[in-house]
């Protein structure tokens, strides 16, 4: 398939790794691409690992199973390094990007000898600037739109503005704080 992009998330129940997995979809297709996002359903509960996944491409896709060898992964909560391997199947022409306050020089010897690009943001501390809480998953999207490049970085901020506006319509301070957040992490990931 031409072009075609495939991210793994993990994350925690109540994290947000299903809606940004979702998000990222609802952008993608918005911009003419072929898409999926979807979670991997099992014992899900508040707290417990999660996976979503996103395959996005130029043509359609044909393949409807879960995603075993991702060109990126999203590790939304750094403490699933130590419970669950996220790099299984990662490919090392591709990247991972991790939600933590430690550098990439700190993650690395939790990664299982993966010996692609790393990359780290601290999600809790942009979510908690912009938004006044801690929400992981819209940092952690810019964070995986900016590392994967799978579109232009104003075309992705223009396309989550209109999607805020609709879910948000009511609420104009949430916009505006999930913006920040969007801005802010594009700048902090590194």
């Amino acid at each position: 398939m031409s072009n075609l992009t495939e991210i793994r998330w993990h994350g925690r129940g109540g994290q947000g790794a299903k809606t940004a997995s979702l998000l990222l979809a609802d952008v993608a297709f918005n911009t003419g691409k072929f898409v999926q996002g979807f979670p991997e359903y099992g014992p899900e509960r508040m707290g417990a690992p999660i996976t979503a996944y996103n395959r996005i491409s130029d043509t359609q896709i044909r393949v409807h199973s879960n995603i075993y060898n991702p060109d990126f992964v999203v590790v939304v909560d750094e403490t699933l390094l130590e419970s669950v391997d996220v790099t299984k199947g990662l490919k090392e022409d591709g990247a991972i990007v991790v939600n933590t306050a430690k550098s990439k020089e700190e993650i690395i010897p939790q990664l299982k000898g993966y010996k692609g690009k790393v990359y780290t943001i601290d999600a809790r501390k942009v979510s908690i600037a912009a938004l006044g809480k801690y929400f992981p998953n819209t940092p952690m999207l810019a964070a995986i739109v900016k590392v994967s490049n799978v579109m232009p970085i104003d075309t992705f901020l223009a396309e989550m503005k209109e999607s805020f506006g609709h879910k948000f319509k009511s609420k104009p301070e949430v916009i505006e704080g999930n913006l920040k957040a969007l801005e802010m992490a594009l700048e902090e990931v590194k």
